[in-house]
């Protein structure tokens, strides 16, 4: 089962992760003197919220549409495992082919969906009101146990990076690498949560309204939170209240995203799902969910596409196949070529879909369905 919205709100999350990566790993966003102005003109830290919501969101319209053909429980849980376990060993994959294998274990975005789908699993069968009190202990108990991990030491050179031992590891997936599950599982079971709300009821004003109320108050609250962060003991301005934060991923931060893709979300819903004349528009439907709908393939390609290039120039004109990154050339250069890149791919994925050519999506499906 598709929805505009989803696909819509899929879409514009790779749109802005591919222009972020290019322009984020292409070129500096550092002036001479230290400044993040760079920073400014992009929606950093925005784009990966979004995107994992969505997973959790589509995941539960995905259930729901088994259970209507009739399918067994016994089988929905054995084609989410496999889908969990291909997107987590494709991420190991990813890693090794993309960020080089000394990176193998950095804990990117596909390991945390794939992780994410094997609690789904058992979310789907857990009552309404348990979800919540899952998500709110997860928020509050991220800082604990990145305090106990001691993260700034997984961090020293504004990068993750741990050694090959099974301890480091685990604290890597579980809560100090880039995309750990605490507190990044979050998103995935707030999205499952909200589409079990406006997608049980798709006409019922008053669930959109509620759900568009809910992601309101977490907004204000994060704003609440950074105002009053100075007036807090030192401790909780350490762990807790850490400002915009992506890495670590701070309280405001994680509660305020939270709160816009929820109301990104229920706005969309209401007004394009709900709205005949867009459905109406065949072109427009098609057009605004290619991306969505090839979005794993433009997550690995993307990355190819500009990576490989700057490993490759990086080992030809020096020792270190790195040493290019971060300036490599102008941000305005990496923009247009992001831009540029966008605009095949959205060729390059409607030829796809009139010839039926198949992507990573297709493998996923054929492996695991």
């Amino acid at each position: 089962m598709r929805l505009v919205s989803i696909d819509i709100l899929r879409s514009l999350a790779i749109i802005t992760m591919v222009i972020i990566h290019f322009v984020e790993n292409l070129s500096s966003f550092y002036g001479a003197d230290g400044s993040t102005l760079g920073r400014v003109w992009l929606p950093t830290g925005f784009a990966a919220p979004l995107f994992t919501f969505l997973s959790g969101a589509s995941y539960f319209l995905w259930w729901r549409s088994r259970e209507s053909l009739g399918l067994s429980d016994e089988y929905i849980s054995k084609v989410t495992i496999r889908r969990g376990l291909f997107l987590f060993v494709l991420g190991f994959l990813f890693n090794v082919c993309v960020w080089l294998p000394e990176d193998i274990f950095n804990w990117d975005i596909l390991t945390l969906i794939g992780g994410s789908l094997l609690l789904l699993n058992i979310a789907r069968r857990l009552p309404a009101a348990i979800i919540p009190v899952i998500v709110v202990g997860t928020l509050v108990m991220s800082p604990v146990l990145r305090a106990m991990a001691d993260y700034p030491t997984y961090w020293t050179n504004g990068y993750f990076e741990c050694d090959l031992t099974l301890s480091d590891v685990l604290l890597g997936f579980c809560s100090v690498g880039y995309f750990p599950l605490f507190p990044w599982m979050i998103f995935p079971l707030a999205g499952f949560m909200t589409a079990s709300i406006l997608f049980s009821k798709p006409s019922c004003p008053r669930a959109i309204a509620q759900v568009a109320a809910c992601g309101v108050v977490m907004i204000a609250c994060s704003i609440i939170a950074m105002t009053l962060r100075g007036s807090t003991p030192e401790v909780i301005q350490e762990h807790f209240l850490q400002g915009w934060r992506m890495f670590p991923p701070s309280t405001e931060y994680v509660t305020g995203t939270l709160g816009m893709v929820i109301v990104s979300l229920a706005a969309c819903h209401h007004w394009i799902d709900r709205n005949p004349i867009i459905h109406r528009s065949e072109y427009l439907v098609k057009s605004a969910s290619i991306f969505s709908k090839y979005s794993l393939s433009m997550y690995l390609l993307h990355h190819i596409v500009h990576l490989w290039p700057l490993w490759i120039v990086g080992m030809w004109t020096g020792d270190d196949p790195t040493h290019l990154w971060g300036n490599a050339m102008p941000k305005e250069v990496s923009f247009t070529a992001s831009i540029l890149f966008l605009i095949a791919c959205f060729v390059l994925f409607r030829w796809m879909e009139r010839t039926r050519r198949g992507g990573a999506e297709s493998v996923l499906r054929w492996i695991c369905d």
